[in-house]
């Protein structure tokens, strides 16, 4: 049975551990993935983390970028980025959609990388490096106190990062803070959409909730507004079968069987939302 951490430092510990362990697995050419039990090491693929990326946007980034992609989602491909625009991205492990959202906002933009984990950061640095890419910063530190100032940045995007925060609104609270008014919150995220089984949502926490807990789409929307969003829209990319789940939920030592109970009720969802311009 799995332990549920009980307090936002416990998660944090546990989520720069299982990311840590990511980014060295990289380094040795396994693919990995944080949304597993037990090890970010798995010997199924995640089915919340395989296929996100088409061979065109990758081509010419590091393989250890793709490797390192440990989201449910492709945020860049979705956030409509602009030449000239700054992004973030909160969360941004390996690198992969800081270097993509660099192309997209071409030399007169930037994009940023936020993360909390040593070896994630040193990992992104170097897939900078053998990019080429010069309109890039990573940034140390935690997506709940964002190390920027109000109204720096244009876009915030997030990969399946978000769901990992004991404080969700605290992460919320910082995007709007840190947002130009007219600023656009576009994030890809593990959503619910229907109460677990309370075995279930225990046993599978890791899976379905990347350690911390995935949110309702209903509290999602209310945390958006409570915090100053408007134009609020949760948009399913995935929606997550029982078959999509019981190999890799067997192989991560958890019961297969579990998987009939979250059958249709967890999906990969685009996040949208916008800062009022006044």
């Amino acid at each position: 049975m799995n332990t549920t951490p009980t307090t936002e430092q416990e998660v944090r510990d546990i989520v720069r551990a299982r990311y840590g362990e990511a980014a060295r697995s990289v380094k040795e050419q396994q693919a990995t993935s944080c949304c597993g039990g037990g090890s970010c090491s798995t010997k199924a693929r995640d089915p919340i983390t395989v296929g996100l990326y088409d061979e065109t946007e990758t081509s010419g980034l590091p393989a250890e970028a793709v490797l390192a992609s440990l989201g449910c989602g492709n945020p860049t491909a979705l956030a409509e980025l602009k030449p000239g625009e700054v992004v973030l991205d909160l969360g941004s492990g390996g690198g992969i959609d800081v270097l993509l959202s660099a192309r997209r906002v071409g030399p007169a933009g930037k994009a940023y990388g936020l993360d909390m984990t040593d070896d994630m950061l040193a990992l992104a640095h170097e897939n900078r490096r053998k990019a080429g890419v010069e309109n890039v910063e990573f940034l140390k530190g935690e997506i709940e106190a964002i190390p920027l100032p109000g109204a720096a940045v244009d876009v915030i995007i997030s990969n399946c990062v978000i769901n990992l925060s004991a404080d969700k609104r605290k992460v919320l609270a910082e995007a709007f803070r840190v947002l130009r008014p007219g600023g656009r919150f576009a994030v890809s995220d593990i959503v619910l959409r229907g109460a677990l089984p309370e075995e279930a949502e225990r046993n599978l926490a890791l899976w379905t909730g990347c350690v911390a807990g995935a949110l309702q789409e209903t509290e999602y929307r209310n945390l958006l507004a409570e915090v100053g969003f408007e134009s609020i829209d949760v948009e399913p990319t995935r929606i997550y079968r029982a078959e999509d789940a019981r190999d890799f939920l067997a192989s991560s030592g958890i019961d297969p069987a579990l998987a009939d109970a979250v059958d249709g009720k967890v999906m990969s969802a685009f996040v949208r939302a916008t800062k009022p311009r006044s």
